[in-house]
């Protein structure tokens, strides 16, 4: 019996029945489960990964994503679907979470991997058929099952993605009900129930979400929010920088959390890497269009849906932007000064990118920090340089989780061939954020650790060395 037909069986069940049904799947999904057996887990996460790989079935879920969300770009997310799975079942099969997973004789201390249990996913509108994959990916590969929670906007993607997971599951000889799905109408109240039953929920999506899950009672994962400010040195190559920028920008029309939101260029390069934005699709904002764009992107207070992850040629016809502007791949609008909250120092979640002028190197750090007060502590930040003294100072003096060099954000924030950070679709930006990892999530946050102890030949210093050149300094 599928999971459909579980659901039609349950009319009017209320929403702790209803999870209470989906979790008792879970678990009995999980004892019939071969998650003992490494060569087993891996084919299962592997069945996940090319349910969403094939290209057919990426690019049916990516169109259908645009169709169900109105976000995005089909193209984009058909490579959302594909480069994300291939590099995430990458990182995976070089892993171990079955067994002894580490043996340090010398400590004598023997780690073994555990399944944490059932996990409870709660995923975006932004990319309702990568992340409930990516997720799934990780939680099998600790031998868990998993509960998607979609976002009530890309329900009908995020219901179909995990059929198609289901369906290769049953093929490749796993239990299917290691992958479910809350039913329509997906609700606040239905999540919630979600997250105060499973064993870990994990929350990629809106801070509100994260809060909830934060305070269910439940141990859980939570992502920050974006804000991405990146640095252009005077020693950048402007042409390479503005190249990675634009392809990063406009990618699934910004709607990555890893998207440059701002730009902070070095006076002694500034109109040189203002033509080289130029150049390669940038339109430059003039004070009348600073002005129209300012009055459409936030209506009420909150980001205008109508501009959110749109086309460049909508944006522009919708706020009222000259016929050249709809030409542009994106947008640049200068600012003096970093604001705050609902202004251009915002997140913006479209292809508008904000950009500041910096005197020398450190005003630029202090702007960055400055941009990352107002949203996206802890989440990111980048800089385009030969300088590496300035990236490690960058590194040094801000606090975010992760600092690119040199890269196009979007596509090396969250795992690239080229970097060493894992695959993911999910980028914790620890407390300063509020949450409880600042790395990528990845699969050894879906494992318990059992440490056998065995006892060692004894390992204790004299006093003399632990406190001797304290006595030395201080007296005793």
């Amino acid at each position: 019996m599928g999971q459909a037909d579980y659901l039609e069986q349950t009319p009017g069940s209320g929403r702790h029945d209803i999870v209470a049904g989906l979790v008792a799947r879970s678990r009995a999904a999980m004892a019939a489960f071969r998650n003992d057996d490494q060569a087993a887990v891996d084919d299962a996460v592997t069945a996940l990964a090319w349910s969403i790989y094939q290209p057919d079935r990426a690019r049916e879920l990516a169109e259908l994503a645009v169709a169900d969300t109105g976000l995005g770009k089909v193209a984009d997310k058909v490579t959302k679907n594909t480069r994300k799975t291939f590099g995430t079942l990458r990182d995976l099969l070089r892993a171990k979470t079955v067994g002894v997973i580490e043996d340090l004789p010398g400590r004598g201390l023997t780690k073994y991997a555990k399944p944490v249990g059932v996990v409870g996913a709660v995923v975006p509108s932004t990319n309702p058929s990568a992340t409930p994959v990516n997720k799934a990916m990780m939680a099998l590969k600790g031998g868990n099952a998993v509960i998607i929670a979609p976002s009530p906007v890309g329900l009908e993607t995020t219901t179909r993605t995990v059929a198609l997971m289901r369906a290769e599951l049953a093929r490749a000889g796993h239990p299917e009900d290691l992958v479910q799905v809350l039913p329509a109408p997906v609700s606040k109240d239905l999540t919630q129930a979600l997250m105060e039953t499973v064993d870990l929920v994990v929350v990629t999506g809106s801070q509100n979400n994260v809060r909830r899950a934060y305070s269910s009672g439940t141990p859980a994962i939570g992502v920050g929010a974006g804000n991405v400010p990146v640095i252009v040195d005077a020693s950048a190559d402007l042409a390479d920088a503005a190249s990675k920028i634009r392809a990063s920008k406009i990618f699934d029309n910004a709607t990555s959390c890893s998207s440059e939101n701002a730009l902070i260029i070095l006076d002694e390069v500034y109109d040189q890497a203002m033509a080289a934005l130029e150049a390669v699709g940038g339109y430059r904002a003039d004070a009348a269009d600073k002005a129209l764009i300012a009055g459409a992107l936030w209506v009420d207070g909150k980001l205008n849906r109508k501009l959110i992850a749109k086309d460049a040629a909508v944006f522009a016809e919708t706020v009222g932007l000259p016929a050249a502007a709809r030409e542009a791949d994106f947008f640049l609008v200068e600012e003096a000064e970093v604001g705050g909250p609902r202004s251009f120092a915002d997140e913006k979640l479209s292809l508008v990118l904000t950009v500041y002028r910096a005197a020398d190197f450190e005003e630029s750090v202090e702007k960055v920090r400055r941009l990352l007060s107002v949203q996206g502590l802890g989440h990111s930040c980048g800089i385009h340089t030969t300088d590496g003294g300035h990236a490690r100072a960058l590194a040094e003096r801000i606090d975010v989780a992760r600092v690119l060099v040199n890269q196009a954000h979007t596509f090396g924030n969250g795992g690239a061939f080229d970097n060493g950070l894992n695959f993911t679709l999910s980028m914790g930006c620890g407390t300063w954020a509020g949450n409880s990892i600042s790395e990528n999530l990845n699969y050894r946050h879906f494992i318990n650790v059992t440490h056998l102890v065995t006892v060692i030949p004894e390992d204790r210093p004299g006093e003399d060395a632990l406190f001797g050149s304290y006595w030395a300094k201080h007296g005793r």
